[in-house]
């Protein structure tokens, strides 16, 4: 099983903290035979690889199960599981034929390869895999499971008062309150609780309070709370009273009757032979609320359907022939090269290094190296891996009409695109058929998106918008105003900003400290996360000169020009001091998609959406 902040899983053969996952192996079948008087003794190799890195790493190894070629492991895997990074896992598989520890000694039976989020993203958290590797030869399958190790995701609300409690106070009554202990594993105790002082009564009533219950218990609910009771004392000399034990499993006994303990002072008790109690403290109530995780949703059903829109303005930077001037001539659908007054290319790929959508063969450009390092990891959490793609800011053919919503695969009707590399395909193939234009509009994409949303809002759909862009916005207010209505909608949107252009501005639409508002209406909820992202600057392009965008009076910086003010994240995050592009997309992915499981939950918590129960079969 698998699970990752508070985020652990486990494999066999499973919102920010990590949640963890527990992945466990369970039935391999039909495996390679490679004994000859008798059948194979299996064992499960689980090597990781960590995010940005090549390297393979052994994280551990399944029991070895004898004469079997369809075994059942027992043990299983933890992992901290992180919804914003690719965890690729591979799980090779050997015939133990030797005393020897080292793999390389056993006889191989082959290998699969998966990432941690397919599995998590799989129907009932269940995923075959084929094994291959052993040339010419079936090697069987390997059923991966996983599920969220249990956390103690409890939170219990309660209630005590106390009767009679002993008078400490000369010229009043007490005034009482309540210390929690949580008992330790070598005898000792730590605070984990407090409640409010009730002043001058030996009858308090403290009002209700919640507690984890990994912070009473840490899980097991038969270990010892401790619980003393004090008279409050201004200079903080505060009086004992007296003290008494339960346990969590005690206590929730308390949902169906009262409990009362006797509080107990032990100094008293030994000095007093006629000594009873200092008083006594009632439960008057015990509840208990789960507290649902993202991995709770995924299970249970909860689709992430991704959406993506690229910016087309032209502040981006076009081609050569279009900086050098020219006249536009459209042909049909496409168009060939050829550059108006205007200065911009009305076809063909832009071919100077200095456009931020120049694809050039050592390496991607800057869309799409945002494209794929968020979609490559949200893919794994959509069934059906459609995913609708636009642009906006572009003049289309053949009437140069501007949009700012045309879907990348010219299918007004179905603008889904198959897998990532079917976006890549699809932005690729318009950047040769429209022309780089603007103004920078975001409120049509979003609202397109709010309204497929809006179609499903039981918990079972979620939409994630990416937004990659280069400029400055354009409709701010129309935006606030499109973000506010989509907050109160099963929805997120990414902005990843590339490029030189000033990103002050979006940092209004980012809800993390100040809510976005609109005409007096605030945001239910924060569902935008703002990103500065670079591009690496090549070494053919760092003596590239600027081109000019007449339009928007802005010049399209060259690339070794390309930093964000301090404020923003510095380019060295995203890039490492070699180019590594894997590295950068596995950072520029965990900072983007950091918070989106939060934000999953902060809506279905708004709405009070449970997650449906997985199929235990």
């Amino acid at each position: 099983m698998i699970g990752g902040k508070d985020r652990r899983t486990h494999c066999g053969a499973r919102w920010v903290a990590p949640r963890v996952a527990h992945a466990w192996l369970r039935s391999p079948r039909n495996l390679l035979d490679m004994d000859t008087f008798s059948k194979s003794d299996p064992v499960v190799v689980l090597f990781v690889q960590g995010s940005g890195s090549s390297e393979w790493k052994e994280f551990g190894r399944t029991e070895v199960i004898d004469n079997t070629l369809n075994p059942d492991f027992v043990r299983k895997f933890v992992l901290d599981y992180y919804f914003e990074e690719k965890q690729n896992l591979r799980f090779d598989v050997y015939n133990v034929d030797s005393k020897s520890c080292s793999v390389l000694k056993q006889d191989f039976l082959g290998q699969a390869f998966v990432a941690l989020g397919e599995v998590i993203g799989s129907q009932r958290g269940r995923l075959e895999r084929a094994l291959t590797g052993v040339p010419g030869k079936r090697c069987g399958t390997i059923l991966l499971l996983a599920e969220e190790l249990s956390n103690c995701r409890d939170i219990v609300t309660m209630q005590l008062c106390a009767n009679k409690l002993d008078k400490k106070d000369f010229f009043g009554k007490s005034d009482p309150f309540l210390v929690f202990y949580r008992s330790n594993e070598d005898g000792t105790f730590t605070i984990c609780h407090k409640t409010e002082v009730v002043k001058n009564t030996l009858n308090p009533v403290w009002q209700p309070f919640t507690i984890p219950v990994r912070a009473l218990c840490n899980g097991d609910y038969d270990r010892t709370v401790k619980i003393d009771v004090y008279d409050w004392d201004r200079d903080g000399s505060h009086d004992f009273i007296g003290e008494f034990a339960t346990s969590y499993r005690e206590l929730s006994r308390a949902q169906s009757q009262f409990t009362v303990y006797e509080v107990l002072n032990p100094r008293k008790k030994c000095k007093k032979k006629k000594y009873v109690n200092s008083g006594t403290v009632t439960l008057l109530s015990f509840s208990v609320e789960s507290e649902f995780t993202f991995v709770d949703y995924i299970r249970g059903g909860t689709q992430l359907n991704f959406t993506v829109a690229i910016d087309f303005t032209a502040s981006n930077g076009e081609c050569s022939l279009c900086a050098r001037g020219g006249v536009p001539r459209w042909q049909g659908r496409g168009a060939s090269h050829g550059a108006g007054a205007n200065g911009h290319c009305t076809a063909g790929m832009p071919s100077q290094p200095t456009s931020l959508h120049y694809a050039s063969p050592y390496q991607l450009s800057a869309y799409a190296l945002a494209l794929k390092a968020v979609g490559e990891i949200i893919q794994d959490y959509d069934s059906d891996k459609l995913f609708p793609a636009y642009g906006f800011g572009a003049k289309l053919p053949p009437d140069g009409k501007i949009s700012h919503q045309f879907p990348l695969n010219n299918n007004v009707d179905n603008p889904s695109c198959a897998g990532i590399e079917g976006v890549l395909e699809s932005y690729l193939q318009s950047l040769r058929t429209v022309q780089l234009y603007g103004p920078t509009n975001f409120a049509p994409v979003i609202n397109q998106v709010a309204g497929a949303a809006a179609q499903v809002t039981d918990g079972s759909q979620y939409h994630v918008l990416l937004i990659i862009t280069d400029g400055v916005i354009s409709d701010m207010l129309q935006t606030k105003e499109a973000i506010v209505t989509a907050s109160a909608l099963p929805m997120s949107i990414i902005i990843v900003g590339v490029g030189p252009a000033e990103f002050e501005a979006m940092e209004e639409l980012d809800g993390d400290e100040v809510r976005v508002s609109s005409r007096g209406r605030y945001a239910e909820r924060d569902i935008v996360q703002v990103t500065p992202a670079l591009s690496p600057v090549p070494p053919w392009a760092r003596d590239a000169q600027p081109l000019a965008d007449p339009r928007s009076h802005r010049v399209v910086s060259n690339w070794a020009a390309n930093f964000f003010p301090s404020k923003f994240v510095p380019f060295r995050d995203y890039v490492d001091d070699s180019g590594n592009q894997v590295l950068s997309m596995a950072r520029l992915a965990k900072d983007v998609l950091a918070e989106i499981p939060e934000q999953l939950l902060s809506y279905m918590k708004t709405r009070d959406i449970k997650p449906r129960r997985a199929d235990p079969q």
